[in-house]
């Protein structure tokens, strides 16, 4: 998976799935801009995380659910690098809430972030690689909730189902540039936004209901981040890649029979 002289951008780059994909990026060699929400306090510290691997590291500060946001993260790779070859879009929020009381103007909002500041990057990374006549490679980072209906998820699920689908038409209307699209699906993983809604004591608890027997990494969606923007991924597009520890098939286990 060597990535050397290649220029990825990571957009919510500052902590959790994002932090852990810009630095196994890193890891095979890429440079890196890191982004993150204006005002971001993690920002700085994920830079010299990154820079610690031994890679050069940009950072930029900027609304990447917003069109205005994501033009300032490819205009500062462009300034810092002079372009890119890797896109890996991270950002996205959740509200739970039970469906018969969720306000639609949350409903909109995490549309707005999860499936629009997707739509905007997206479509800013395949013109520039376009534009500059070369091949290129976007990895959004979806849910295994796309297609799980979970309660209490309505917007977040909606928005990631909505992305993997956009995420297959970007494919295939990109074929002919050999610009590379595909999304990874994670599990239940270990990251800063989950733990705002759980304590260690149940975070633990329900890692060992899970057929790993343990919640995911940010690292381990980062390899596989790393693979989809590797010279080893070519002959990859379109591809929906779940990461999960068997999440989505949790509910597959045969049950003995004392326990039914």
């Amino acid at each position: 998976m060597n990535l050397e002289g290649k220029v990825a951008i990571v957009t919510g780059g500052a902590r959790g799935i994002g932090l852990g994909c810009a630095s196994e990026l890193a890891k095979e060699g890429a440079s890196i801009l890191l982004a993150d929400r204006p005002g971001s306090t993690e920002l700085t510290e994920g830079a010299k995380t990154i820079s610690e691997i031994g890679v050069e590291c940009h950072t930029v500060e900027a609304d990447a659910f917003s069109r205005e946001g994501c033009e300032l993260i490819v205009s500062k790779a462009i300034e810092s690098f002079g372009g890119f070859d890797i896109v890996v879009s991270v950002p996205a929020f959740n509200r739970r809430e039970n469906f018969l009381e969720y306000r639609p103007e949350d409903f909109e909002s995490i549309l707005n972030a999860a499936l629009m500041g997707s739509f905007h990057i997206g479509q800013l990374a395949a013109r520039h690689y376009v534009d500059s006549g070369k091949p290129g490679k976007i990895v959004f980072i979806s849910s295994v909730l796309a297609r799980i209906p979970n309660a209490r998820c309505v917007a977040y699920s909606a928005a990631k189902a909505g992305l993997n689908s956009m995420m297959q038409t970007m494919a295939v209307e990109l074929f002919e540039h050999h610009i590379n699209v595909n999304c990874i699906e994670p599990g239940w993983i270990d990251t800063p936004g989950e733990r705002h809604h759980y304590d260690d004591e149940t975070m633990a608890a329900e890692g060992r209901k899970l057929p790993w027997g343990r919640l995911g990494l940010p690292e381990e969606i980062g390899k596989a981040a790393a693979y989809l923007a590797s010279p080893g991924a070519d002959y990859v597009t379109g591809t929906i890649l779940p990461v999960d520890g068997g999440y989505r098939l949790k509910h597959c286990r045969d049950i003995p029979p004392e326990n039914t």
